[in-house]
Order: structure tokens, then sequence, then C-alpha cells
């Protein structure tokens, strides 16, 4: 909002104020703040990958071009740009690979919209990011959901095994394309291989978001990467776990299942008509220092890792989760992700996630109400890793030991599915208390960012429980996101 006063205009707004010299109030403006960020002890235990270390990529105002001779162009590369791609694709194992300058979820769009026709039936999994639920509506698809089984203490979604998608495959019918997320946001892996074999074998075409998997494959250390298992497609974000800035990202293809013409139709749709080069720059820095140096740099940052994983294993209240918990139905694990789960104390994640920053200066990527996430990378410092262990030790001695139950807040027990989603969002709908919606047909999604997965989703009857279960993560001050109300106070629900 602004105003005239005094005939200055002033401008109010939800922001960082300072005082100046001559005692007028002024707002600081971003570029001001991630100055002052980049200055401080904070350390970055969050996404992007390359956690700010400088040397890696000079100032990007010099090098902000456009298309002009001798640069190429992104969405009909001949040259600097086509060459680019192609080595990023001999690298990762792809026949090919098309860079992503609008984030992972560019290519989650395309990916589902070029292998997805009207009325045909996308199979996905329930903790798929919001994204995939944006792609299916686009494309008209009916939706049938995988439900990962979930760790009732922590909160923390398992694998998807391939003889849950061959007997959904079979019940659901008229199925074209599988859709998963592994590793999801906590790091766990999936039987790609497994199901591939079966979704092919029904002549379904797979997709694999792997956003959170860049690095799969770079080590021994770390998972097969899910091109090499057999999936059709493959979406990597280079920024969340290797050195590239913010918003790049990749889509592999592999095999003659999908229609590698119409995606590139729909990546010329979904991605911006002026792509920034100094992402795509980042993207060809970021693979040419793995070709060159790679194996160095994960050998290092490996041995960090584990090191850090076997000094946090010895917690007593706080507990490291390694993807063998006995009820965290998991088929592999990411241990770059520091998961970190409240289990025998009565903090939330939030609460570890508010003290490790006031405290330590520790900034962490996420936390939920039973758990919080510190991401790793290859741009990870021993600085960084000793501080986070010396922090969560002490932290240690100091949580509130008990038994609250944190994973039923985040249960996903399967909502019944009246309408697929993007003819749900398109119903007529009443505006309607979110603590008074039990018993209808939602017309919104509502989820945590992050991680970004819907807890409910349009077309699904709200059970008088997950209504309950909402307003409880509102009392315990978490932002549900997704609606139009931004408080999350109203919800759409279809009208009866």
């Amino acid at each position: 909002m602004s105003f005239l006063a005094g005939g200055k205009r002033w401008v109010t707004a939800l922001g960082h104020w300072r005082i100046s010299k001559q005692g007028e109030i002024q707002m600081k403006n971003l570029y001001t703040l991630l100055k002052e960020r980049a200055g401080s002890e904070e350390y970055p235990f969050h996404m992007p990958g390359h956690k700010r270390r400088v040397e890696m990529f000079g100032d990007p105002y010099r090098i902000d071009i456009t298309e002009i001779e001798g640069f190429d162009n992104l969405h009909h590369p001949q040259g600097i740009l086509r060459q680019a791609q192609e080595r990023a694709a001999a690298f990762f194992g792809a026949e090919e690979t098309y860079f992503l300058i609008n984030g992972s979820t560019s290519g989650i769009l395309s990916a589902v919209a070029s292998c997805i026709r009207p009325g045909e039936t996308l199979l996905m999994g329930r903790n798929s990011h919001k994204s995939a639920y944006f792609a299916a509506e686009l494309a008209g698809a009916d939706v049938e959901y995988l439900y990962p089984e979930m760790d009732p203490v922590r909160g923390i979604y398992g694998s998807v095994f391939p003889e849950q998608v061959e007997r959904a495959m079979g019940q659901a019918g008229n199925v074209r394309a599988v859709f998963l997320t592994s590793p999801t946001y906590d790091g766990v892996v999936s039987d790609i291989r497994g199901i591939a074999r079966r979704v092919h074998k029904r002549g379904g075409i797979l997709i694999v978001d792997e956003a959170h998997g860049a690095h799969f494959g770079l080590h021994p250390y770390f998972p097969e990467e899910a091109l090499f298992c057999g999936a059709d497609l493959v979406i990597q974000s280079l920024h969340k776990t290797l050195p590239s800035l913010t918003q790049t990202a990749l889509l592999h293809v592999r095999g003659g299942r999908a229609d590698r013409e119409r995606l590139r139709r729909y990546l010329r749709g979904f991605q911006s008509s002026s792509p920034s080069y100094v992402l795509m720059a980042s993207i060809d820095c970021c693979v040419e220092a793995l070709e060159k140096g790679g194996r160095a740099y994960f050998d290092k940052y490996v041995e960090m890792l584990q090191e850090t994983r076997r000094e946090l294993e010895g917690l007593r209240r706080l507990h490291l989760v390694t993807g063998q918990e006995k009820k965290l139905f998991c088929f592999g694990y990411d241990r770059s992700k520091i998961v970190i789960s409240l289990e025998n104390t009565e903090w939330s994640g939030e609460d570890l996630a508010r003290r490790l920053r006031k405290d330590y200066r520790l900034e962490l990527e996420m936390s939920a109400p039973g758990y919080a996430t510190a991401l790793t990378s290859v741009g990870d410092g021993r600085e960084g890793f000793e501080r986070l262990v010396k922090a969560l030790r002490e932290l240690d001695q100091k949580a509130a030991e008990g038994k609250k139950n944190w994973g039923v807040l985040r249960a996903l027990e399967p909502n019944p599915k009246v309408l697929p989603p993007g003819e749900a969002a398109n119903r007529s709908w009443d505006r309607i208390p979110l603590k008074d919606s039990g018993g209808r047909i939602s017309a919104e999604y509502i989820f945590l960012y992050p991680p970004g997965i819907p807890i409910l989703a349009p077309g699904e009857r709200i059970s008088e429980e997950m209504a309950e279960r909402l307003m409880e993560l509102k009392r315990e001050g978490f932002s549900l996101q997704g609606t139009d109300d931004l408080e999350a106070e109203i919800l759409r629900v279809i009208k009866e």
C-alpha cells in the first residue's frame, strides 16, 4: 500500500526496515538483505548445492545477455547450447538431455503433458510434488494414486514397491504413464529397476522425479540413478545437491517410449522464451566441473559425510534417520540427507530448526512436525559439518525427553478420491471454514512447503479426522499453503 504524506511518497509493505542518518524509515531491498546474509556467519544446510562458494561462479551481472549472435537459442539449439546439452547427456548417460532454467517444475510439467492425453490415466505416487498434480490437471488426465506406506512414528513416507505398481496398473486400466518421486525429500529411494520392468511390461512410460538425486551414480556411496534403472524420463535439480545456481535442472531421456518431438514442444511452452544465460552457464560449468574433478570432489565429500553420520549415531534423544528404521518401509536410502527425528522428545522439527538458527547460526532446509532435514552437497566444507555435529550434540543434551507422536500429523490415509484433480478444481465451489470441512469434497490443495506434497488434493473427500489434523497443524504453528485464503482459515469445497 502506498500513500502521500508531507509531500513524500511512503511505501508500506511487509519487509525489513532501517533508520537512515536523517531519521527517515527506509526499507531494505532484496539485494541488500542477500548481501548481508552472505556476509554473516550463518551456514547453509539448505539448497542451492554450491553453498555460496563464490569461487565456483563469478559476477552474474557481467555475463547476463540474451540470444545474440554466436550464443545460440535454447529453444532451437544448433551451436554452443546444443553442444552443452550433448555434453550433459554424455556425462549423465542419457540419449538426450534438456537444460531446464525454470527448475524441475518445468521438466515435470513437460514430461507429464507430453506422455498423457486427455482421458488417459496417470498413475502417480500420492507423495508427489505439487507440480505433478498441476501437470495432470493441465493434461486432462484421470489420476490414480499410489500410496507409499508411512512411518507412523516419524511421519516419513516409505518406498513405492514394484508389486504395488503392477497391482495398481492392473486395477486402473488405461494407464499410459507412471510418475514416481525417488529419492523423496527425506531421502527414501524406491526400486526403480523393478518398477520399470513392470511398467514397461504393461506398455507404460515411467517418469521419475529425481530432483533430489542429481548426485546419484556419481559415487558408489549413493544409490543408482533412475536413468540406469530403466526410467524413460528423469528430471533432476542440479541446484539441490550439485554446485549450480538456483532454478537449474535437467530432463534426461532414454529409450523410444516417450514422444520426444512432443516433449520438445511442451518444453518450449513451459519454459521462458528468454532463458537466462547465467543459469545455462551455471549448468554447463557444473557439468564441466564434475567431468574434470568429480570423483575427487565426491571422495572428499563422502568421507566427511561418513564421519558426520558416525558421530551423530551416538545421539540419545535426537535420532539420526538411517533408512534402517523398523517402521520405515524403505527399499533404499540417500545418506546425503541429514534427517533428525524428534521421536524421543517433546520438540517438533520446527523447535529444532529454530534453536539451530538462533543459537548456532545453522539454517536447515526444512522442518516437519516430527523431524528436520539438513541438505548437504558436494559444495559443503568440513567446517559446516563440524558445526552441525557440535550443535546437535549439545541440543541432544537439552532436548526435553518425551514421546509425542508427531507422525500422526503427517500420516496420509487414502482420502477417497471422488473426482480427478483437474475436474474438481474447475467445478463450482463454496467457501467454508476449514474446521467445518469434514465430509465435503475439496476443490483446493493444502500442503506444507517444503516439501510441497499435498496433504489434501482437489477431488478428495475430506474426513472429519483430516479436518481436525489440519487444524492441529495450524495450532502447532505450521503454515498451510495452497489455498486461496493465505491464512488457510477458509477452504474451497465443491458445491453440493
